[in-house]
């Protein structure tokens, strides 16, 4: 108990500095999607190779890709103790629309308790109070409780396609007791919460063309094809006003929640409708009215749109009838689904309900599975009983509608528990304009992720 305090002490003390060294690494831009901050993603995964040498692992390391870098480390000290795999990912999403940022996306700015910075909730605040919680090990211990493995990233945010590979030809490097990814978030500040079950994700293109080239609406409207026009249709037909999904082999193949899920998300005890509609600024939420939020959100497959381009946007009038439109379309899928059954299944769709007089395409941009795991073993335990003791209140179990799909790949590859223990909050706005993490969040997970490390020592 001396030593835990100790520990505590020394992220108190250390605060400031831990708090310093993340600003220096949200500053890097490492937007993987966006071929001009290739160079940026670089710096980034060198500058937290640098962090966990100084920490003191022995061999950190840069690993070459096809794409972005991996970085990966391990301590090893104990042939007696288990061995945790950490996950987590260092490259950010991009920061369009760049207007509505309230500081610039990669100047890390300190307001009203939170740090605001592309990247600080998901993923790099996130990693730092892991890393701080095993340097507190290090610095009071001397060592670590347990034997430690690292697998950094720098293409989450981009299909994670390196990383895949390289856990699929390495499983006996990267062979593990559990698996730890701190890249979730809990319901409240004040309720804490592990996540049992993550959607997988399609994220498509659907791409239309009608006439060879753009046309004069004065004379062609009326007889040519508008691209833009059938898209809309077209969605409309994949998903109605009403949220429902109108592809039949997604439908049938939806899984069933056992009755205590059920009930739970029914009686709504954490007021997560009521959270929901102030986080977002709306009066009623939309979708399948006759499932709760938290089903909705956690277990009910979604298709959305996430943008439209084509025809003439600019200031001004063109009246021109556009030769082609595209849509970005992805779908959340329950845990089990195979991404890419389900896309053929979707293309199926598309091509039913196309209307007459054009020709499309459906491209699969990337997919990952869904994610569910049993509670019941000891490295969740540990990690619920961490939580308690830092934040005072027993931690709730949630299925998340994000999707991580490096989660199933341990699962299915490592055969190891994954725990997926974050400490974002609901409004950090994480792909969107000023995306922030709490400080107070940043110190509770410090010291619950140096518990956790403990409570799994033999």
């Amino acid at each position: 108990m001396a030593t835990a305090m100790k520990r505590n002490n020394y992220i108190d003390e250390n605060q400031n500095r831990f708090i310093e060294q993340l600003l220096e690494w949200l500053a890097i831009p490492s937007i993987s999607t966006l071929s001009e901050h290739k160079s940026d993603v670089g710096k980034a995964a060198d500058w937290v190779r640098q962090r966990l040498a100084a920490i003191g692992f022995p061999e950190a390391k840069t690993i070459t890709t096809e794409g972005h870098p991996l970085v990966y480390a391990e301590w090893l000290p104990h042939k007696n103790q288990p061995t945790l795999l950490i996950y987590g990912h260092y490259d950010v999403q991009p920061v369009d629309p760049i207007d509505e940022w309230k500081s610039p996306p990669f100047q890390p700015t300190i307001r009203d308790g939170n740090i605001f910075c592309r990247g600080a909730s998901d993923d790099k605040a996130q990693i730092m109070l892991v890393l701080a919680a095993i340097e507190a090990w290090v610095k009071i211990d001397g060592a670590l409780p347990i034997n430690i493995k690292i697998l950094l990233e720098g293409e989450e945010e981009a299909g994670g396609a390196s990383i895949a590979k390289y856990v699929e030809e390495h499983p006996d490097q990267l062979c593990t007791d559990g698996v730890l990814i701190c890249d979730t978030h809990m319901v409240h500040h004040e309720q804490p919460s592990l996540v049992t079950g993550l959607r997988g994700v399609l994220y498509t293109e659907i791409a239309l063309t009608g006439a060879k080239t753009d046309l004069h609406s004065g004379s062609y409207g009326g007889v040519a094809p508008n691209p833009i026009h059938a898209l809309c249709l077209l969605i409309s037909r994949l998903k109605g006003e009403d949220g429902v999904i109108q592809i039949p082999e997604l439908a049938a193949a939806i899984p069933t929640p056992s009755a205590a899920e059920k009930l739970f998300w029914q009686e709504d005890s954490l007021h997560v409708e009521e959270a929901l509609r102030s986080e977002m600024g709306v009066e009623e939420l939309v979708g399948e009215k006759e499932y709760p939020p938290l089903e909705r959100i956690g277990l009910r497959p979604t298709l959305e749109v996430h943008g439209i381009r084509g025809g003439f946007t600019a200031e001004g009038a063109k009246t021109v009838i556009p030769a082609a439109a595209m849509a970005k379309v992805s779908l959340r899928l329950p845990a089990d689904f195979d991404p890419n059954e389900v896309f053929g299944w979707l293309e199926k769709a598309v091509h039913q309900n196309i209307p007459a007089g054009y020709s499309v395409q459906v491209t699969n941009l990337h997919a990952g599975k869904g994610f569910y795991i049993n509670p019941d073993n000891r490295y969740i335990r540990a990690a619920a009983e961490a939580l308690e003791l830092v934040y005072g209140k027993t931690p709730v179990f949630m299925r998340e509608g994000g999707s991580i799909p490096i989660a199933s790949l341990f699962d299915e590859t490592l055969k190891a528990p994954v725990v997926l223990m974050g400490f974002g909050l609901p409004d950090d706005t994480i792909h969107a304009p000023n995306e922030k993490f709490s400080l107070q969040q940043f110190h509770k997970g410090m010291k619950t992720v140096a518990d956790f490390l403990g409570r799994l020592k033999n």
